[in-house]
């Protein structure tokens, strides 16, 4: 049987009345109690107090429990803060551009901050793409392509023809563009633009700087990163080669400046970030004219920008600002790129605030003027002697030496503990105690859909002085990461796990328990695959073990959860710190195998059709999905188990309102084609490696046999060999 501890005394209010009164004929027999008689009023009165006495005796165990945990050192863990990346714009018509320092306010229905300095330059970007043109565009431009190299004079070169094509005018694209498979030159273009034709002028000299002074351009990217199918994660994602050039002529020529990169945290266009370009000087600016206005008809020829028809447009264009990787590249997918970018999460910063006078005594507990403190920004300052002086953050109390000036933090609670004079110093009595710096904050409320951000609330300079010009921000992304503090039942749920792998990866189940703790990401599921080295596909490797993570999802519907790039690498950082030193840790993703279902079943009379169908298909997806409460055990389908017709065939049974199953159909993916899974007729199964997942892409369920393609449904419209024909109304 489960240990659970016992109350303390399990007596209720009405057992205590009808003990009292059951005392009465032997100590009172003269007085014989009634509903309403003074005498049973009292003794409810006592009663009740009695009762409220015992409740809280009975919380005596659950305050010793807690107590315990603090004695392990065991603190809830703090909310994490949604991030995400904007672009600035300047909304006035000063050529003058502002630079914002790091930490200023963007109003929202939480509060956001730039998490660096950034230079919001007076002009707009448009992004284009040289596209290569579909097979319908071809078709439709047959004839007139063929007398373009004759138009163009390419002396025997082979054409590659484009089509201008904007790109995140309306937002992000989740998809992505790739820029290795869908342009012609792999390269991604940024229109600078003016506010109008006559600001070009002030526009380009504000771009070049002022004497010496060169301008920064800081270009936000967001890679649409895919997950590929076991991919194993040995460390920080290879950078992408590439490089940033602006539009020049020299002599008439058009020639590409490299732009120097002074800070870059995509980490190579890896990741989501910003990087920061050093903009050449006024004279190179001056320069950098649209190539048509020499030579229209070299207006987007060979490597110069991509030809602009819309004059209006062409009229506010600066200069050019092009992106190339700089090898060639299978793919480079992009979900969004602009210019006067910066990084941004949900947190307040508070700055220069007492929060606590010393007693004097040992072992002093002081509440911060916030809760989910980011440690790494917090700075904590004693007054000593007339002056404020630092004092340094320690992780364990115990470790503090009898002079060391140290404090341990409880950075979900924002309170900050003080030594004992043995194990780290006293602050000196009446001592004020404040905080230089702190940023606090966090939460799943921080988690915005796209264009939710649109200003800001306090916008300062580098010098902190208010900045009083319009600013827009343009929110294109969603913010992400949010996530609420831990509560206490969570975190005593965690706790019997921390005691056996202590934060030290060593068997299959540490992995998996430290995995699942990774901070600043949501898994689903962990699983581990002892001795497999995923890109060998290879079992029975010594001193290797291999972690599959997914995300979570809360939906049944394709397609699958898939651990993307940033998620894979932030378990295995997690990971790699608590691992023993000779083994050899991957971290990856799963391994999808498509299938497809079809049910066919008798329903019961008077059962509501489609509900019942609907019901079905849902129970079939819930069955073989990833994560809890799919598959058999309702912790998600095992890695490697078979996907066998048979068990499909139960599923549907249990479903309210079928009375019998006619047959489910499995099949698998060929040649882009569903096939039956092999398998004598009744009993089919799809065999799965001990890596793979199944993934539903298809089901269907009708009343009957089950249908023989699931991505083909009988039309009962079609029949009678009749053709449709439009009738086109006479127009006069």
């Amino acid at each position: 049987m489960p240990i659970r501890p016992p109350a303390l005394d399990d007596r209720r209010f009405q057992d205590l009345v009808e003990e009292a009164l059951s005392l009465v004929p032997a100590h009172v027999p003269e007085w014989t109690p009634r509903v309403g008689d003074p005498g049973q009023t009292l003794v409810e009165l006592f009663a009740w107090l009695v009762d409220t006495l015992l409740y809280r005796a009975n919380l005596i165990p659950e305050k010793q429990r807690l107590q315990f945990l603090r004695l392990l050192g065991v603190t809830l863990r703090p909310a994490l803060p949604a991030r995400g990346l904007v672009a600035l714009a300047l909304d006035d018509p000063s050529p003058t551009p502002v630079t914002l320092r790091a930490l200023s306010t963007i109003q929202g229905p939480v509060p956001f901050e730039t998490l660096g300095e950034v230079t919001v330059l007076p002009v707009e970007a448009a992004c284009y793409v040289k596209r290569r043109p579909s097979d319908s565009e071809l078709a439709t431009l047959g004839p007139i392509l063929g007398a373009l190299p004759q138009v163009y004079d390419l002396r025997g070169k082979a054409p590659s023809y484009y089509v201008t094509t904007p790109v995140f005018a309306d937002g992000a694209v989740p998809e992505g563009v790739d820029l290795a498979r869908d342009t012609v030159d792999a390269s991604l273009w940024i229109a600078l633009l003016a506010r109008d034709a006559d600001s070009v002028a002030a526009a380009r000299a504000s771009l070049g700087g002022e004497g010496t002074t060169s301008r920064l351009l800081s270009v936000g990217w967001a890679p649409a990163i895919e997950a590929e199918a076991l991919k194993p994660e040995v460390g920080r994602s290879v950078a992408v080669p590439h490089v940033f050039e602006l539009t020049t002529l020299r002599d008439g020529a058009l020639e590409y400046v490299t732009l120097e990169m002074v800070a870059d945290s995509t980490q190579g266009l890896t990741r989501r970030g910003v990087q920061r370009l050093v903009l050449p000087s006024l004279s190179t600016l001056s320069a950098a004219l649209p190539a048509d206005e020499t030579d229209p008809l070299a207006a987007g020829v060979g490597d110069r920008p991509p030809r602009i028809d819309d004059p209006e447009l062409g009229a506010r264009i600066v200069t050019w600002v092009r992106l190339r990787p700089t090898r060639r590249l299978d793919s480079l997918r992009v979900s969004w790129i602009g210019i006067n970018a910066v990084e941004i999460d949900q947190r307040v910063t508070v700055r220069s605030r007492v929060f606590g006078t010393s007693h004097g005594g040992p072992d002093q507990e002081h509440k911060l003027p916030g809760e989910s403190v980011d440690p790494e920004s917090l700075v904590v300052q004693v007054e000593e002697n007339g002056r404020w002086a630092p004092w340094a953050a320690i992780g364990d109390l115990a470790l503090a030496g009898r002079d060391d000036s140290a404090y341990q933090l409880d950075a979900e609670a924002g309170i900050v503990r003080f030594g004992d004079g043995v194990r780290g110093r006293v602050p000196p009595p009446n001592a004020r105690i404040r905080v230089e710096l702190m940023r606090a904050g966090g939460g799943v409320a921080g988690n915005l859909p796209p264009f939710t951000l649109k200003s800001f609330e306090d916008a300062r300079d580098v010098s902190g002085a208010r900045v009083d010009r319009r600013l827009r921000v343009i929110q294109a992304l969603p913010t992400e990461g949010g996530q609420a503090p831990e509560t206490l039942a969570e975190a005593e749920r965690r706790i019997p796990a921390w005691l056996r792998h202590r934060d030290r990866a060593v068997t299959e189940n540490d992995y998996r328990s430290v995995a699942a703790e990774t901070p600043g990401v949501a898994l689903g599921r962990v699983e581990v695959l002892p001795q497999f080295k995923p890109h060998q596909r290879r079992s029975g490797v010594p001193g290797v073990v291999s972690v599959v993570v997914w995300p979570q999802k809360a939906i049944w519907q394709p397609p699958n959860p898939r651990a993307d790039q940033p998620l894979r690498e932030a378990v295995r950082a997690h990971l790699d710190e608590r691992r023993p030193l000779g083994t050899e840790l991957y971290v990856m993703g799963c391994d999808y195998v498509p299938i497809a279902a079809s049910a066919g079943v008798v329903l019961r009379p008077g059962a509501p059709r489609d509900e019942v169908l609907a019901n079905v298909r849902d129970a079939l997806r819930r069955f073989l999905w990833a994560l809890p409460p799919g598959g058999p055990e309702l912790a998600g389908w095992p890695l490697g188990r078979s996907v066998r017709q048979r068990e499909l065939e139960v599923v549907v049974a249990q479903v309210t309102g079928v009375t019998e199953v006619v047959g489910v159909n499995v099949f698998t993916l060929a040649n882009r084609r569903w096939q039956l899974a092999e398998g004598d007729p009744g009993n089919r199964a799809v065999e799965l490696l001990p890596w793979q997942l199944p993934e539903l892409l298809a089901v269907t369920a009708d009343v009957g046999e089950p249908h023989e393609d699931p991505s083909r449904l009988p039309n009962p419209y079609d029949g009678g060999g009749e053709i449709a024909i439009p009738v086109v109304p006479e127009v006069c």
